[in-house]
């Protein structure tokens, strides 16, 4: 299996934004008299864009559509001040994503982060590589785990989706690389765990992200005979 282009999720895959997302979400309760929560609850909290972030923060009995679209307008205000407080690549992603430029694949990112935050992102943090297209949550458009986004990429870039290997850290991302036809690799560098990922579709699992490079590092499920070429 010989593939010519890599799609990234952002937040727990390229970027740890754990710490600054909890800040701002924190932020928010605290102000509205709401429990803060601890850091490593965002794990499970993140991941399917800010309104439901809003939504799964709040308190049971204190959610409703006005409070909730308060919460997140608030969220998009306090992230935009906020945002790189602590937030960096991980570890082994420049390393890695200059050996895919070296090996001239086409590089994507697809994210459920609202689309001003996706770019701002990646514009500021991942600036020394190419992404031919970066996506995150825009209006109209399903975010993940529907594949129109993936698809959408696979147009642009006129790569068809069996083509693309799919790199991510949630049950959302699996899903969506299943749904689209890419080839879903989950990372345990992120924010969940390695079940979730093979329950949700993963077709192999990466620790570190150079593993990407070397299928002889993949565990799980189906081995490509050629990964990366």
């Amino acid at each position: 299996m010989r593939f010519k282009a890599v799609c990234f999720d952002l937040d727990g895959t390229l970027l740890d934004t754990l710490d600054d997302l909890a800040y701002c979400t924190n932020k928010i309760l605290s102000e509205r008299g709401y429990p803060i929560h601890h850091v490593d609850a965002f794990r499970y909290f993140v991941g399917d864009g800010a309104k439901m972030l809003m939504t799964r923060v709040l308190p049971e009995e204190a959610r409703n559509e006005t409070l909730i679209e308060e919460c997140r307008k608030d969220f998009e205000t306090i992230y935009r001040e906020c945002w790189n407080r602590h937030t960096v690549p991980y570890q082994g992603i420049p390393e890695l994503l200059n050996a895919l430029t070296k090996r001239k694949l086409k590089l994507a990112v697809l994210s459920n982060k609202p689309q001003e935050f996706t770019v701002l992102t990646v514009d500021h943090l991942l600036q020394n590589w190419n992404f031919d297209v970066i996506l995150g949550q825009r209006e109209g458009v399903p975010k993940k785990p529907d594949p129109a986004g993936m698809l959408e990429i696979c147009q642009q870039l006129r790569v068809s989706s069996e083509d693309f290997l799919y790199l991510g850290d949630t049950a959302t991302d699996m899903k969506t690389a299943v749904a689209a036809g890419c080839y879903p690799v989950g990372v345990l560098w992120g924010f969940r765990t390695e079940k979730e990922l093979k329950d949700n579709g993963a077709q192999a699992i990466i620790k570190k992200p150079l593993d990407a490079l070397d299928p002889v590092s993949y565990t799980h499920l189906t081995l490509p005979t050629i990964l990366l070429v």
